[in-house]
């Protein structure tokens, strides 16, 4: 990259309400951030309401705009773009972001990009260590789990997914079964730093099938009657059969998606480097996994910083502006998606996750 950009990125594809000035030069700097999330909004309904992160959005986004130029000194003229989530997504929540964006660009004239939320995770290394193409990506958080060639801006190969709930949506149920608040992800990997992961044994899922594919659902469902045998044999749970059964289930999900991150390495042998993002991303067992699977194979292993792992608008912002140096546009005709495949010409994955559909 020569010339430098300053584009204003918006996200709201789910329950993080968030917006980001980034400057983009040959390398990025992010010049004002902030995500409000709507956790106690949700918190009595046991997950996301899309109704109501719809109207959280539409409520916060151009605040969430005010404080970032604020942050930032800056003024919506000096913007070269503004990005946006167009998909895929909870489409109220979408739709709240692509609007809020179409307004600001039509009132400041600016150009406007419409941005795959998972284009948006798949190039955080580039954002945060200038990693260069081509690379292997791990997208794994609540709605979504695939291995990614990423080859290009627009370039994207699927080399296997999650055909049912995605890990961080598995982490959520568990969680709830467990009586453990949300997000699920965080609460789980704190019990199960106190548990033994050997105590139960739960199921690596899909291991016995070639390729990269994944399912998260038999296990989640294996916790669930481990439980309930416990739970029948001694009345209820302790304290520490909480724990080991955090343990014994992070365990498993660990050893799935780092067997799967090898065959992944295996199947594209000419990648140097192994990147992760997305929230489960944050998970310190996992991102240990695969660290090890990258040194076992002598390739780099790349992870964002935590705060950059979870949804936020500095990803939308610099995947806008890769989209722009490309000469990628978007117009007044620019409509939200719940659904948009990265890969569009892999076979549909399978079902679809509680905080997205799958792409």
């Amino acid at each position: 990259m020569n010339d430098t950009l300053t584009i204003l990125g918006l996200e709201s594809s789910c329950d993080d309400t968030a917006a980001a000035i980034l400057r983009v030069g040959d390398t990025a700097e992010i010049l004002a951030q902030t995500v409000q999330g709507q956790g106690q909004l949700h918190a009595a309904f046991g997950g996301v309401v899309p109704e109501i992160a719809a109207r959280a959005h539409a409520e916060k986004l151009d605040l969430c705009v005010a404080e970032v130029l604020r942050a930032s000194g800056l003024k919506l003229r000096d913007m070269d773009a503004i990005a946006v989530t167009a998909g895929p997504g909870l489409i109220g929540g979408v739709m709240s972001g692509v609007m809020c964006a179409k307004g600001l660009a039509a009132g400041a004239n600016l150009p406007l990009i419409g941005v795959n939320h998972l284009a948006g995770h798949a190039l955080t290394p580039r954002l945060t260590d200038n990693v260069p193409y081509p690379y292997l990506m791990l997208l794994v958080s609540g709605g979504h789990c695939q291995f990614l060639r990423v080859d290009g801006p627009q370039d994207y190969t699927r080399l296997g997914g999650t055909i049912d709930d995605a890990p961080g949506e598995a982490f959520d149920k568990t969680a709830r079964l467990l009586g453990l608040p949300q997000p699920g992800g965080p609460a789980v990997e704190v019990e199960a730093a106190l548990g033994d992961p050997a105590r139960y044994a739960f199921p690596r899922p899909m291991l016995d099938r070639p390729g990269c594919d994944m399912s998260f659902s038999g296990l989640k469902t294996a916790l669930l009657r481990t439980r309930d045998t416990i739970i029948a044999a001694q009345g209820g749970l302790t304290v520490q059969d909480r724990r080991d059964l955090c343990a014994g289930f992070q365990a498993a999900m660990r050893d799935a998606l780092a067997e799967k991150a090898r065959r992944a390495l295996a199947a594209c042998p000419d990648l140097r480097v192994i990147a992760v993002a997305g929230g489960v991303a944050a998970n310190q067992a996992i991102r240990g996994a695969l660290m090890q699977v990258a040194a076992e194979a002598g390739v780099q292993f790349v992870a964002p910083p935590l705060a950059l792992c979870t949804d936020n608008a500095a990803m939308i912002a610099y995947a806008g502006a890769e989209l722009f140096r490309a000469g990628h546009r978007d117009d007044m005709t620019l409509a939200a998606r719940p659904r948009w495949p990265l890969d569009s010409t892999a076979p549909a994955m399978l079902g679809s996750g509680r905080k997205g559909a799958k792409a």
